[in-house]
């Protein structure tokens, strides 16, 4: 943005001792929406005071964050929202400037490699033994246990990049493949774990049986590929003395599985220092 006296003055203003000068700044200089930030990075290199320098990168980040959240207003307000194009946002707060068209463009090199295995005559094991040997197999994704001392395993495209991802970075990485290969495996809300479910087809989801787990072949677990059996988490549910109820086999909604991953990431952030960013992705987990 070109530097005019106005905002010039401002960012001369940014090291201002007195709390409430400093609170007036940085509201006028967020008034002026992400076009600023250039002028701000330049006077971060050109400052050697930290205290200044903490300030302006949380200006920055102030303003990265108030176009995520009108990003994220938009999405939630969609009839039928991308899920994947939603953990690209939450991928964002963390890495504002990231690289969606790169992202996108290696999702679908593995779009592609699992399509070119798949056919109309696969049976549903053999359709997801297919997706399984692509992803953990000629990719070797990686799957971790949910750790929040690690934000990064929650960001997608750390799973779509780097193939290394937590329960839910590698089951949305799952779900939307499947939705590319109109596979019907939908996410489905086991306590304590993050389970996909294969689905006898998609046509019955808007109008579900009293028991969910009747249209249900079979489950996978998305950090290894797994296959499980009603049977399997039958025994699951005993061993966590826990009684099975109906709607922990109905599909997560794709807003409902961006919440979740929104509260999830927020639990990476319980220090003092970091408790903003906690409030900051709780208030979009809030949008939804």
């Amino acid at each position: 943005m070109k530097e005019t006296t106005e905002i010039s003055a401002l960012l001369h203003l940014i090291d201002d001792p007195d709390e409430e000068v400093y609170i007036t700044v940085s509201d006028k200089i967020i008034s002026f929406g992400k076009a600023i930030i250039p002028n701000l990075e330049y006077l971060w290199e050109n400052t050697p005071n930290e205290e200044v320098q903490e300030r302006i990168e949380l200006l920055i980040h102030r303003l990265n964050f108030q176009e995520l959240q009108a990003e994220f207003y938009e999405w939630s307000k969609q009839d039928d929202p991308d899920l994947f194009h939603g953990a690209l946002l939450v991928a964002r707060y963390q890495y504002p400037d990231l690289n969606t068209t790169a992202v996108y463009q290696e999702l679908e090199k593995i779009r592609r490699n699992i399509w070119l295995e798949l056919n109309n005559y696969l049976t549903p094991l053999e359709q997801v033994n297919v997706v399984n040997n692509i992803l953990y197999n000629y990719y070797k994704l990686k799957g971790s246990e949910i750790s929040y001392g690690h934000p990064d395993d929650f960001l997608i495209h750390k799973s779509v990049e780097g193939k290394k991802g937590n329960s839910l970075a590698n089951g949305i990485l799952y779900l939307s493949l499947c939705e590319m290969l109109d596979i019907p495996v939908r996410i489905i809300n086991i306590p304590k774990q993050f389970i996909i479910a294969y689905f006898e087809d998609d046509t019955f989801l808007d109008e579900l049986p009293k028991d969910p787990s009747q249209k249900i072949v079979f489950y996978l677990d998305p950090l290894s590929g797994q296959i499980y059996t009603q049977r399997d988490v039958e025994t699951y549910f005993k061993r966590i003395s826990m009684p099975l109820s109906p709607s922990y086999f109905k599909p997560m909604n794709t807003k409902r599985i961006i919440q979740l991953l929104l509260e999830e990431l927020s639990k990476c952030f319980d220090d003092i220092k970091t408790e903003y960013k906690r409030n900051e992705l709780l208030l979009l987990a809030d949008l939804l």
